[in-house]
């Protein structure tokens, strides 16, 4: 091997790779959001899912922007885990094009006679539209104009090598050497970060007479395979199910590489009667393109029945402990026939419910650094278990209940709804906070003592634990109303008396205010919750339903 082939072949993949680039963000660009809508809304069903995944990868000609998008979407929640899986699935389907653009174009049709022009006319729509649609539409037409010129480069360059270099026995043959072929494919991937320029090689390389058809077959399962590290590297620090559908993707791939590699020979020897039995002259690139598809097509079909244990499966991996602690413990379906355990249960949940409505009150009473990553992360967790906790309410109401315990189950509606408000007020005390702090000796004792009684109130509204008194609760929060009353006429005299500057009094007003309203909340849910556990839901018991002011 000379320099001058060196470099025509490194310029070859070079400029396929620049044609590949081009023709992807062009037609990104030209399709705007109709690509993301498609994506959303035709994946309502599996099969709309694959035959979507397919159609746009083989628009784009890139699996990997798909499947980083679709984690996207994951990531955003705006797709769930099983139709991620079908788009994955298609994705592959569609990655083969690349395939058959090489074989049928590329190697079929003197190339220059298109691409050039394709070039120049492109690169003068870009000229006149500018970043317009049309601009990115000529771009993408440049495109493919420079990924065949690539594809002819080299071409050419494998050709020259076919006379100096002969591969066929690298390894030994065999499985072996089907291994490290397929290695060979994978390395290429990961170095270039492209599936589509590893295929291209393994075609080109084929057709010059570089590898056997079987070597070149290897080298695009291992392309195949190493598409998969876009995925991995797209959800680093990403959520939980974005990394579900990179390890989906993974699976996948990797399932279908193993199913390729067993079935093999088979499938060549398939492959290379075709052409004796259609009469038709059937080139190595045409070939490999249809082994490409075949063997994505097959790894469809076999790991479709298994789509929703995969995703079961796969719900089970890279656990968060957010989402450990949204999953319901006490309820389950078979209780909704049992009135008398699913009241129990319930009751159980919403002590749980509570004990993350104490733990973000407190979180924001002591913060002063603006909301933390943990109280965020508190506030999903409740509002995921308050959906669920409703819908259990809701079927345990249409199966019936003894008249007692119907009459109570309002209650355990109201006692979310308590416990959510003090989510919301949480998130709002947290961002007050950050605020400048008062200065006045004074005034910030006063501020500090009535926060530790909050706490203190906080504390007692645990129904769960052995010593809870609910006389005791009660007597805290009166107090409390006369020490938020005396602190309020504190901070207004303050002000008025230019002690305190006035926005800076009328903050810490509105922070005390949301204070002891996650203080009635937390009182309020507790007197509640007693009367469920008890079921016996008497007047004198239950605290006014007004809010508080």
């Amino acid at each position: 091997m000379n320099l001058l082939m060196l470099g025509s072949l490194l310029g070859g993949v070079g400029l396929f790779m620049l044609g590949m680039q081009l023709m992807t963000d062009g037609l990104k660009i030209a399709a705007g959001h109709t690509l993301r809508n498609i994506l959303q809304k035709s994946t309502r069903t599996a099969i709309r899912g694959l035959l979507s995944g397919a159609f746009i990868t083989s628009l784009v000609q890139s699996s990997s922007a798909i499947t980083v998008a679709t984690i996207g979407f994951v990531n955003a929640g705006l797709m769930n885990l099983r139709q991620a899986i079908t788009i994955t699935y298609g994705s592959n389907i569609g990655t083969t094009m690349t395939g058959w653009l090489v074989a049928l174009v590329g190697f079929q049709f003197h190339i220059k006679v298109f691409a050039l022009p394709l070039i120049g006319f492109g690169m003068l729509i870009r000229l006149i539209k500018g970043n317009s649609r049309y601009g990115a539409l000529g771009l993408a037409l440049a495109g493919f104009g420079v990924f065949f010129i690539g594809i002819d480069i080299l071409k050419d360059a494998f050709a020259g090598l076919g006379e100096t270099i002969d591969l066929a026995e690298l390894g030994g043959g065999g499985l072996i050497g089907h291994a490290i072929f397929i290695g060979i494919g994978f390395l290429l991937t990961l170095a270039m970060q492209s599936s589509s320029a590893a295929m291209a090689i393994a075609l080109t390389a084929a057709a010059g007479g570089i590898i056997p058809l079987d070597n070149a077959a290897a080298v695009v399962i291992g392309a195949n395979i190493g598409t998969t590290s876009t995925a991995a590297l797209a959800v680093i620090g990403a959520t939980p199910n974005a990394k579900r559908v990179a390890a989906a993707h993974v699976i996948f791939n990797m399932a279908t590489g193993v199913i390729a590699l067993l079935i093999l020979p088979l499938l060549l020897q398939l492959l290379l009667s075709l052409p004796g039995n259609l009469h038709l002259n059937i080139s190595i690139t045409t070939l490999l393109a249809l082994f490409h598809t075949i063997f994505n097509l097959l790894g469809v079909f076999l790991m479709w029945p298994f789509t929703d244990k995969l995703g079961a499966y796969l719900k089970t991996l890279f656990r968060t402990a957010e989402e450990d602690e949204a999953h319901l413990v006490y309820l389950d379906n078979n209780l909704v026939h049992m009135p008398v355990l699913a009241f129990h249960a319930l009751a159980e949940e919403l002590k749980r419910l509570g004990i993350i409505a104490r733990r973000m009150a407190k979180g924001a009473i002591s913060s002063e650094a603006g909301p933390s990553r943990l109280l965020e992360s508190d506030q999903r967790v409740l509002l995921k278990l308050e959906i669920k906790i409703g819908k259990f309410i809701n079927e345990v109401r249409r199966g019936g209940l003894p008249e007692k315990l119907d009459h109570a189950l309002p209650h355990a509606l109201r006692i979310t709804s308590y416990y959510r408000e003090v989510a919301d007020v949480a998130i709002r005390i947290a961002q007050m906070q950050q605020g400048k702090p008062v200065e006045d000796e004074k005034l910030a004792l006063e501020i500090s003592l009535y926060k530790q009684n909050v706490v203190r109130l906080l504390d007692a509204t645990d129904v769960g634990q052995a010593e809870f008194s609910l006389q005791a609760c009660n007597s805290y929060f009166e107090e409390l109303e006369g020490e938020y009353k005396h602190l309020k006429n504190l901070l207004l005299k303050a002000g008025t008396k230019d002690e305190l500057p006035v926005t800076q009094m009328v903050t810490q007003i509105d922070l005390m205010s949301d204070i002891r309203r996650i203080a009635g909340q937390m009182e309020k849910a507790a007197c509640y919750l007693v009367s469920m556990t008890t079921a016996e839901v008497e007047s004198q018991e239950l605290p006014p339903e007004e809010e508080a002011a």
